[in-house]
């Protein structure tokens, strides 16, 4: 009966070393086991931000009242201007030609596609490379132009492609869609013929009862080709404005003046 017992505290024991070898040899393995290193992350998006702070673009032009803009849009919908450097269109907000009407005379807007601006908006790198490419959509326009500036005509004497002058087909003429904003379309694929309140260098394109001049043919809302415009960066036009009771200034510096002549009016009649 000892040698039984003695047989069997010898195999506990046995397995208890056995045992605290197995744990000692995991506990080895986990401790030597090499260590990993954490995968370097990409740049938040902050990081961005500050990257693109760092880099000087150029000024973004909003169209005030009494301004005229080229208005533009390319063959996908995507790169386009409408006058505003937060709204859409903004990418070619960046050293936009805008023209302050002060009278009768020749004008020019533009619209630029190299800057570092619209590099950056477009391709996320200021020395990215994009171009605009097709065109759906042309024109110049004057924010409240209808009333500061009522009966002004704009005639189209060019329009050029980096440089190039582009064929004008047919003549423009001037118009508004809410009464509010004077435009000349030069490319509107969804005119197909002149607008009613119409209006040219040649006078009104139709009489007050609806009637087309004998004119009014030789006007469109299709003036260039948009095959002209297979690929573009910088888009200029210059244009004649008249009407304007013999180069008047601006309705709101007009208004200015009226309110600072009747200040010292009011003044001087006090005095006496």
């Amino acid at each position: 009966m000892k040698r039984i017992l003695a047989c069997l505290l010898t195999g506990v024991m046995l397995c208890g070393v056995l045992t605290a070898c197995g744990k000692k040899d995991n506990n080895s393995a986990a401790e030597t086991e090499p260590v990993t290193e954490a995968p370097t992350e990409a740049p938040t998006e902050a990081q961005e931000v500050t990257q693109a702070e760092t880099v000087a673009f150029e000024e973004a032009r909003d169209a005030k009242p009494g301004q005229a803009y080229l208005a533009i849009v390319d063959g996908q919908w995507w790169i386009q201007y409408w006058g505003s450097s937060t709204k859409d269109g903004y990418m070619l907000s960046y050293d936009a030609g805008i023209a302050d009407i002060t009278g009768n005379g020749t004008y020019t807007v533009s619209v630029n596609a190299d800057t570092k601006g619209f590099r950056y908006d477009a391709t996320g790198d200021p020395s990215g490379e994009y171009t605009p490419s097709g065109l759906n959509f042309l024109a110049v326009m004057i924010p409240e132009g209808e009333t500061m500036y009522p009966g002004i005509v704009l005639t189209v004497d060019s329009v050029k492609v980096d440089g190039n002058e582009v064929e004008l087909k047919t003549k423009n003429y001037t118009s508004s869609d809410d009464g509010v904003e004077t435009r000349t379309n030069l490319y509107n694929p969804y005119v197909e013929s002149p607008a009613d309140d119409g209006r040219s260098a040649e006078g009104a394109l139709y009489s007050a009862d609806g009637t087309p001049s004998d004119f009014c043919s030789g006007y469109s809302a299709k003036v260039v080709d948009p095959s002209a415009f297979s690929s573009w960066t910088k888009v200029e036009v210059t244009f004649t404005v008249s009407g304007m009771d013999g180069g008047a200034a601006p309705a709101a510096e007009s208004a200015d003046a009226a309110e600072e002549n009747a200040e010292e009016s009011a003044e001087a009649s006090a005095e006496e």
